[in-house]
């Protein structure tokens, strides 16, 4: 069993900054891929940014510019820096890695409120 354990969120001023860690309980290159979904209230869960084994990277294409995802194998860790953050960014942050299988392991989500 994968363990993904999330920190680095909690409440910005807009136009702030935060860096959000994921750290897995197990070698990142194990996986086809981690990221980072987002889910605001009432709304659907959605990508935020990925990055592969490769190192390739994908964006939702509206954060691009202001969201960079990153990985640090030696720590099993991928981070996500959020700069320019739009009160719109509020939402659960949460962390997803999907194995060689396709399963995808999920963390328990952190919460990013953006507000002045």
């Amino acid at each position: 069993q994968v363990q993904l354990v999330e920190s680095g969120g909690g409440l910005v001023q807009p136009g702030g900054s935060l860096r959000l860690s994921c750290t897995a309980s197990r070698s990142i290159f194990s996986f086809d891929f981690m990221g980072w979904y987002r889910q605001a209230p009432g709304k659907q869960r959605d990508l935020v940014a990925r990055t592969t084994s490769v190192g390739s990277t994908n964006y939702k294409d509206s954060l691009k510019g202001r969201f960079t995802i990153s990985s640090d194998n030696t720590k099993n860790t991928v981070y996500l820096q959020l700069n320019s953050l739009k009160p719109e960014d509020t939402a659960v942050y949460f962390c997803i890695a999907r194995d060689r299988r396709g399963y995808d392991y999920w963390g328990q989500g952190i919460q990013v409120t953006v507000s002045s």
